[in-house]
């Protein structure tokens, strides 16, 4: 059976350094000019029930990058789980590509195309998760720590798929982990409990950003309606304008501090112009690392030998 990699509770805490080491050296590698086409001859399918800018692009430059090809098969070109099954779509796929990565609503579609598949399959994001935008968001932390010890992230707005993600790293990191959600808007219990339940890191869920961000390493934000809550837009913009990332929160936390966003931002939403291109923002670091790291996975999953 090939291995995928749908979660970070799939890595060891050696696998993830391992993971960061690798990353780093395909990094520099390619800053040089001295990059080595490790997937030379590889294929990825990119299925995608959701749109992205930074998942379709660095998902397929990392693959030109190491040598191989990316074929893009958008929303209306598979129909997953209507047109066809993802068993059936997995079983096909795996016959033409060496590996697969899917951006999709459920997660239950991704666990069927795992298990029908018999090449690498990929989480690229689903309304439960998203492995690979938090693995992408701890490299950047270390990169401009170079340590990760002692860390502290709080997490302000919706208790929503990058959480479950933060949540599982913290299962396998050692950090302390505040959550500041509005009321009604928290994780998954079982998510959290999980966590907790693992005794890596400190995991602390609070109403109050304020609170949260007091002496912070990191804070973090996202949108406060993803895709698919359109609907709840509005309202939604009501419950979590406390929860806003702007320069006086900020101000609350250490002084070299560093905001983090996973994008796309709807500024002055979460998030205000100055903060998000302030000198403590580094946003677009985190962007640019999403390729970096997404190529260390598609090595470890793809590569021969």
């Amino acid at each position: 059976m090939p291995r995928h990699f749908l979660s970070i509770l799939e890595l060891t805490p050696d696998e993830i350094h391992g993971l960061f080491k690798l990353t780093a050296d395909l990094k520099a590698k390619q800053k040089s000019g001295k990059a080595e086409q490790l997937l030379k001859g590889k294929t990825l399918a990119m299925i995608f029930q959701k749109p992205s800018a930074r998942t379709r692009v660095s998902f397929e430059v990392g693959m030109v990058q190491l040598g191989g090809h990316a074929v893009y098969l958008a929303p209306t070109e598979i129909g997953l789980g209507k047109r066809e099954s993802a068993a059936d779509v997995a079983r096909v796929l795996s016959r033409y590509t060496d590996g697969m990565m899917a951006r999709l609503f459920g997660h239950d579609l991704i666990e069927e195309l795992a298990r029908h598949a018999s090449v690498p399959v990929i989480n690229g994001l689903t309304d439960f998760n998203h492995p690979c935008q938090v693995l992408g968001d701890i490299f950047t932390i270390l990169e401009h720590r170079g340590s990760l010890d002692g860390l502290t992230v709080a997490y302000v707005g919706d208790g929503n798929n990058m959480v479950h993600s933060w949540l599982n790293a913290a299962a396998r990191l050692p950090m302390t982990l505040r959550l500041a959600c509005p009321g009604g808007y928290d994780p998954d219990p079982a998510v959290v409990e999980n966590a907790v339940q693992a005794g890596k890191s400190e995991i602390v869920l609070l109403r109050d950003p304020q609170k949260a961000v007091r002496g912070a390493d990191v804070i973090y934000t996202d949108v406060w309606a993803s895709m698919g809550q359109e609907a709840e837009a509005g309202a939604r913009k009501e419950v979590f304008r406390p929860f806003q990332v702007n320069e006086s929160l900020v101000r609350l936390a250490k002084p070299d501090v560093k905001v983090m966003h996973c994008l796309p931002a709807h500024r002055g939403d979460e998030i205000t112009d100055g903060v998000m291109d302030g000198p403590h923002s580094i946003v677009f670091d985190e962007a640019e690392n999403r390729l970096h790291v997404q190529k260390a996975i598609m090595v470890m999953l793809m590569k021969d030998g």
